[in-house]
């Protein structure tokens, strides 16, 4: 397990921004998978939408991309480095993510060339697919 610890010292990324709380499963060059803990105090829940907040889906999507991040960081064993989010591609939204649900955020590696990485990305909530992208990232010099 990586915990919220490891992961501040991994990626850039502060409140609000930072969307892992932990990662429970990791095999590296291969897969990894993320929590994070969808809370009512979520800064976003003001704005997306009063009276019936839903967690918006392109922060669903940041959140996959940052356990991809912490996923290609630690399998490549680099310090002094940054792993930049590069593109997404398929993004579907299935189902909403409300307060209190549990996001759990599922990262397989599909391509590693070197700096490159892409990943095939799928969110759950009580084991049912609330959102899936494929996610491309790189790693660069800070």
């Amino acid at each position: 397990m990586i915990d919220i610890n490891e992961i501040l010292k991994i990626l850039p990324h502060r409140y609000p921004f930072l969307l892992v709380d932990k990662v429970v499963e990791f095999e590296a060059g291969k897969k990894a998978k993320g929590i994070k803990n969808v809370t009512m105090n979520e800064p976003f829940f003001q704005g997306h939408f009063p009276g019936h907040p839903i967690m918006p889906g392109v922060l669903i999507v940041e959140a996959m991309a940052q356990v991809g991040g912490i996923l290609a960081f630690k399998t490549a064993n680099v310090s002094n480095k940054a792993v930049y989010f590069m593109a997404i591609d398929k993004a579907r939204f299935r189902k909403p993510v409300l307060p209190g649900d549990r996001l759990e955020l599922v990262l397989e590696v599909t391509k590693n060339r070197n700096t490159i990485w892409a990943f095939k990305g799928e969110a759950f909530v009580d084991g049912n697919l609330v959102a899936e992208a494929e996610l491309m990232a790189t790693i660069v010099d800070k």
